[in-house]
């Protein structure tokens, strides 16, 4: 059975570079055919490389997306219904499940223990995929043994820089967890939030391509369905 890794897309050459090691490193554990496609921005898109797949299914979809909003609910359903396939299975994204790797990067920023912490997620208009930066921020803060406060990038109040500008207040230092996958023009605006470390984006981390085998193994599972689009639209805003 074969993978379709679904991420995003960025018009930064170094996340579409980094897209590609994942889908590398991800093929290297599973050892099936795995191809890469993108939500948005970029090509191919998921419909471009369903109708180009002429391996027969089933075809398990994993978007390495880390919240359930527009893209993962609305978007990508539509997209395997227009390549014409009833063979696709849809997993869940790896949401908050990639947490302590965000981590891993804050520490290898220069993280202290005593600074106070902003979780930097891009942004959404759809209350689920909030929830799920919520849900990521309360993992993040059992980690730290502190409060994080989440600031986002587009689409959400507060701002990473009000944010930061808020946690500065406590007289300490101030860490953003970057709450994003791959390089792109979110992450580079993050040097504008005023913060005194700024982590870089999870990238081919070993949990991450842990947690897509795990949703790759859920999704081939016998009692998996086929991917069904959703009817509701929800505003979201595009990581470019």
């Amino acid at each position: 059975m074969s993978l379709l890794l679904v991420v995003h897309g960025t018009r930064d050459p170094a996340g579409a570079a980094m897209s590609a090691e994942l889908a590398a490193a991800t093929r290297r554990q599973l050892a099936v055919p795995v191809k890469l496609a993108f939500a948005d921005v970029r090509a191919p898109s998921v419909t471009e490389v369903l109708r180009a797949w002429t391996a027969p299914g089933p075809i398990v979809a994993v978007p390495a997306f880390l919240a359930a909003g527009y893209h993962v609910r609305v978007d990508l359903p539509g997209q395997i219904r227009a390549a014409g396939r009833t063979d696709v299975r849809l997993t869940a994204p790896v949401g908050p499940s990639v947490v302590p790797a965000a981590l891993d990067r804050l520490i290898a920023a220069g993280w202290r223990r005593s600074d106070a912490v902003v979780l930097a997620a891009a942004g959404s208009a759809d209350p689920r995929a909030r929830a799920d930066v919520g849900r990521a921020a309360a993992l993040l803060s059992r980690l730290v043994r502190r409060p994080v406060d989440v600031g986002y990038l587009a689409n959400g109040r507060p701002t990473v820089a009000e944010a930061v500008a808020a946690a500065r207040r406590s007289g300490r230092r101030v860490a953003v967890a970057s709450w994003l996958l791959a390089p792109g023009l979110f992450h580079q605006w993050l040097a504008g939030s005023g913060a005194d470390v700024i982590s870089e984006p999870i990238g081919v981390h070993p949990l991450l391509v842990a947690q897509l085998v795990r949703r790759y193994q859920t999704g081939r599972a016998p009692n998996s369905r086929p991917a069904r689009p959703r009817l509701s639209k929800i505003n979201c805003i595009a990581i470019r």
